[in-house]
């Protein structure tokens, strides 16, 4: 018996998950890969800042509604990147929400080509301003092999923001 194994898109968003386990904020645990050409450059999760205390020891901070304590996953990972000199022109991001308007705005500058989330954000800001920008943005339902594709090629099940197919 041979055994299946995940399309590319399953297999960065579980590392996805898995880096969101790391996450210090009380409010929303969010982890993202960026990868290109099928390997990582970078991880990140949603925290403090290096060397500060975390929501988990101290609380969320907030300021209008949002806990402005910690950096958002996108941000770790592309920081992540910078500190190491990995380019990330051209990179696929994978990430467990749906990015909002500052990390759409950071994934543009650094030459992000295609976002893969699972969790929505409402952020139609951001939406728009990704539309607009041309970069490819597609939602998964989830990383569960049983439900997502394992050993198809995933950028086949995708849908881009205009609901069209996804191309791999």
């Amino acid at each position: 018996m041979s055994r299946q194994r995940p399309g590319w898109d399953t297999y960065f968003m579980r590392i996805a998950d898995a880096a969101s386990e790391r996450s210090t904020c009380l409010r929303r645990s969010v982890g993202a890969v960026l990868a290109k050409e099928r390997r990582i450059l970078a991880t990140g999760y949603n925290g403090a800042p290096e060397g500060l205390p975390h929501c988990l020891d101290v609380g969320c901070l907030m300021v209008d509604g949002h806990c402005v304590r910690t950096l958002h996953a996108e941000q770790n990972a592309l920081l992540q990147a910078a500190a190491h000199g990995v380019s990330t022109e051209g990179a696929t991001i994978y990430v467990t929400s749906e990015p909002c308007l500052q990390c759409t705005k950071m994934l543009l500058n650094a030459r992000v080509r295609r976002i893969v989330y699972r969790d929505e954000y409402a952020d139609a800001l951001a939406r728009a301003l990704r539309a607009e920008a041309g970069i490819r943005c597609e939602r998964v339902e989830d990383s569960d092999p049983e439900t997502h594709g394992v050993g198809e090629d995933d950028g086949q099940s995708g849908r881009d923001e205009a609901g069209a197919p996804s191309e791999t």
